[in-house]
């Protein structure tokens, strides 16, 4: 039998896995540095607070996750111009004790053998845009002010880029499983045009970055409607696309993208991730989409980006019933 980490690398290289690679589980995640540590992030319903670059965040109950406030003049930059005197990068540099230790506490507990360490980045190019600003002015300025909205995606790129210098530096990462969402249910939010220009580019730097430190494995989150982008993130170097709706028709992408990326999610937060949820529900759920999909290429998992679920309950519902397919 294949390990957790043995069976995932067959299944993104359209090998033999034994099994579905169930959820995260070929997956150590690091969510915690020094770096990260300094730049608080509601992780608790009801829980609000400000980040390290002055933006509020508040965790609503009954909600998926945290999201920025802008509401009551929260807005850390209301006029794009003005970027260059509001907004400041946190601190990259901390004492290799402080490194030590959280690696101690965070990384070491890894076992190698059946997981890849896996940094957690939690906020890409776009959200950190849109945090900063609104997402209504930060989508408008792409348009009104594209000099400026690359000026500062360039600024926030060169910052990710001494982010990933310090982690590889002090954590041994196998695998960066890097937020960042780009569309809705139905649609991206930008044509592959315009995304292509802001944002290819950048994002092959960055993850360019972490390969050079011998990082194997981009993992990019986006819960979203994104299968018109999907030739720019082989291009960017993504290796797998976490949180794939079903609106993107998984099955074809399979089709025509298994082998220079792969899939991992289909199990749809906004179906089974619900109050009236069952065990029976998200059983069928997950047999559906397994069905359709397949072993290969194909990660089954719940499309939002962390293993948990906003009605306690069902993640596990989802794992157990990946488990019972296993088994048979």
């Amino acid at each position: 039998m294949l390990t957790k980490r043995e069976n995932l690398m067959e299944v993104i290289r359209g090998g033999n896995p034994d099994r579905f690679s169930n959820q995260y589980e070929a997956f150590g995640i690091i969510p915690v540095n020094p770096i990260a540590a300094n730049s608080p992030y509601p992780f608790t319903p009801g829980e609000t607070c400000v980040d390290a670059w002055g933006v509020t965040h508040t965790f609503e109950p009954g909600t998926p996750g945290a999201f920025p406030v802008h509401e009551g003049g929260l807005k850390v930059l209301d006029d794009i111009t003005q970027w260059r005197e509001k907004v400041k990068a946190p601190n990259l540099i901390y004492p290799d004790e402080m490194w030590a230790g959280m690696k101690a506490q965070f990384v070491d507990r890894i076992n190698t053998e059946e997981q890849i360490p896996t940094l957690f980045f939690p906020v890409g190019l776009f959200e950190r845009s849109h945090y900063l600003m609104g997402i209504e002015d930060a989508l408008c300025n792409f348009y009104e002010e594209p000099e400026e909205m690359h000026a500062l995606l360039d600024y926030l790129t060169e910052w990710e880029i001494g982010y990933a210098e310090q982690v590889c530096a002090h954590y041994p990462i196998e695998a960066v499983f890097h937020h960042d969402d780009w569309g809705t249910q139905t649609n991206s939010f930008f044509s592959p045009d315009m995304f292509e220009e802001f944002f290819v580019p950048r994002y092959k730097k960055i993850y360019d970055t972490y390969r050079k430190h011998g990082v194997k494995l981009i993992i990019h989150h986006s819960d979203s409607y994104c299968a018109n982008l999907v030739p720019h993130m082989i291009e960017m170097g993504i290796d797998i696309w976490q949180g794939c709706l079903t609106s993107n028709d998984l099955p074809a992408l399979i089709k025509q993208y298994g082998g220079r990326i792969s899939f991992m999610g289909g199990l749809d937060n906004g179906i089974i991730d619900r109050a009236d949820w069952t065990a029976e529900k998200v059983e069928a759920h997950v047999r559906d989409i397994c069905g359709q999909c397949g072993k290969k290429y194909f990660i089954p998992c719940m499309c939002a980006g962390m293993p948990d679920s906003a009605f306690p309950g069902v993640f596990k519902a989802a794992s157990k019933a990946i488990e019972t397919l296993n088994q048979e």
